[in-house]
C-alpha cells in the first residue's frame, strides 16, 4: 500500500495490545497509532485517531467486543477485526461479530506459538483496503428456512464451495438457500478449527439441510452439508463409487490447511461434468486453479461477483484465469446452485 494502514488496537490485556502491535509495526505498510484497554477508551481514540481498522479483543470489562463492535457498526462504521481465543466459547462470540459485519478474525495464540498472528497485517491491509465489510446487514438469529421437499427434486450432482474472509455471511446467505434435500455440498472456509466445529453447529441451526463438520470416511449424502475442519487437514472427496470425504494430512497450499484447491482439485476428478463449483469471498487466489480444473473437466462453476464481496480477491483470480462460466451477485448464488443441481423431467442427470 502507499499509505500505510493506520490501525487502533483495542484488548484489556497489556501484554497482548504489545504483542499486537509489534507484529503489526514490522509490516511497513501498517502504522499502529493507538492503542486501548477496553471500550471506553477505544471510542475516545477512535473519535481521536480516527483509524481505518481496529483489531478488537472480544473479551474486555466495562463492555464487551461484540456490544461495542454494535455500536461501531451502528454509529461510526468502520473495518474491525476480531481477536478471539480458541475456546468454544470464544469461537462461538467470534461467529456473532462476523454475522454482525466484522471484518475477519484471527486467534490469540496459545503458549509457546513460534509465530503468533502470522496472517494479521494482510488482513489488516486488506482491511484498510475494502470498504465492503462495513455497514452490512446483521444476519444473526434468522429463522430457519424449511424449504419442502416437493418443490425440488435433487440430481446426482455434488456441490463444492470455497470461501475465506467475509465467507461466513456469504455462505448463511447460500445456505438458507438451499432445502432439506439439497445436493450433497463440500465446504472449504479458510476458519481455525475451533471456529468450523462451532460454525457448522450455528449451520446446522439455522439451515433446513444438515450440516455438519466433515469427519473422515463420512459419506456424501443428500441432504447433509460437509465443513472442512480448520487446522491440521485438507478436505477431500473419494470414491466415484460411493462418494466420501477425506481428511489429508499434507503440507499447506496457497497458505492454507485446509486449501480451496485442495477440495476442488479431488472434486473435479471425482465428478467432472456431475458437479458444480463456487467461489466465494476471500483474500488471495486459493481455489482459483481447482475452480479452473472443475470447469475443464466439465462442471458448472460460478463466481461471487466483485460489488457484493467483502475481499475480491479469490473470485478475482478465478475470474482473470477463467474458471468462472458466470459471475453473480450473492444473493443469486443459492437459487443458481439449485437450477444446476435439480433432477430434469425425465429423472436424470
Amino acid at each position: 500500500m502507499s499509505v500505510p494502514a493506520r490501525v487502533l488496537v483495542v484488548d484489556d490485556s497489556p501484554t497482548m495490545r504489545g504483542l499486537i502491535t509489534a507484529v503489526l509495526s514490522a509490516d511497513p505498510d501498517v502504522s499502529v497509532i493507538g492503542q486501548a484497554g477496553d471500550a471506553l477508551e477505544a471510542r475516545e481514540a477512535i473519535k481521536k485517531l480516527n483509524p481505518d481498522v481496529v483489531t478488537l479483543d472480544i473479551e474486555m470489562p466495562n463492555m464487551n467486543g461484540l456490544d461495542f463492535l454494535e455500536k461501531i457498526m451502528r454509529l461510526r462504521p468502520m473495518p474491525v477485526i476480531m481477536v478471539s481465543s480458541l475456546t468454544h466459547r470464544g469461537a462461538e462470540a467470534t461467529l456473532a461479530a462476523l454475522e454482525i459485519g466484522a471484518f475477519d478474525c484471527v486467534s490469540k495464540p496459545v503458549p509457546g506459538e513460534p509465530r503468533p498472528f502470522t496472517d494479521l497485517a494482510d488482513k489488516v491491509k486488506a482491511a484498510a483496503r475494502s470498504l465492503r465489510s462495513i455497514g452490512r446487514p446483521a444476519v444473526s438469529a434468522p429463522a430457519p428456512v424449511v424449504a419442502p421437499t416437493s418443490d425440488f427434486r435433487v440430481g446426482r450432482k455434488i456441490v463444492a464451495i470455497g470461501s475465506s474472509t467475509g465467507g461466513v455471511e456469504a455462505l448463511i446467505t447460500v445456505l438458507q438457500k438451499f432445502p432439506v434435500n439439497c445436493p450433497p455440498t463440500v465446504i472449504t472456509q479458510h476458519m481455525p478449527s475451533t471456529f468450523t466445529k462451532s460454525f457448522a453447529e450455528r449451520l446446522n441451526r439455522i439451515c433446513a439441510p444438515a450440516v455438519q463438520e466433515a469427519t473422515d470416511g463420512a459419506r456424501l449424502e443428500i441432504g447433509k452439508i460437509y465443513l472442512a475442519p480448520g487446522g491440521d487437514r485438507h478436505l477431500q472427496v473419494t470414491n466415484a463409487a460411493a462418494p466420501c470425504c477425506r481428511l489429508i494430512e499434507r503440507d499447506p497450499v496457497n497458505g492454507h490447511r485446509p486449501s480451496v484447491d485442495v477440495l476442488f482439485d479431488s472434486v473435479a476428478e471425482l465428478a467432472g461434468r456431475n458437479a458444480v463449483g463456487v467461489i466465494l469471498t476471500g483474500m488471495g487466489r486459493d481455489g482459483a486453479a481447482g475452480l479452473l480444473k472443475m470447469r475443464h473437466a466439465g462442471a458448472r462453476t460460478i463466481g461471487q461477483n466483485e460489488k457484493t464481496c467483502v475481499v475480491y480477491g479469490m473470485p478475482r483470480v478465478a475470474h482473470e484465469l477463467g474458471a468462472v462460466e458466470q459471475q453473480l451477485p450473492l444473493g443469486a448464488i443459492g437459487e443458481e446452485i439449485l437450477k444446476f443441481t435439480a433432477a430434469r423431467k425425465e429423472g436424470s442427470d
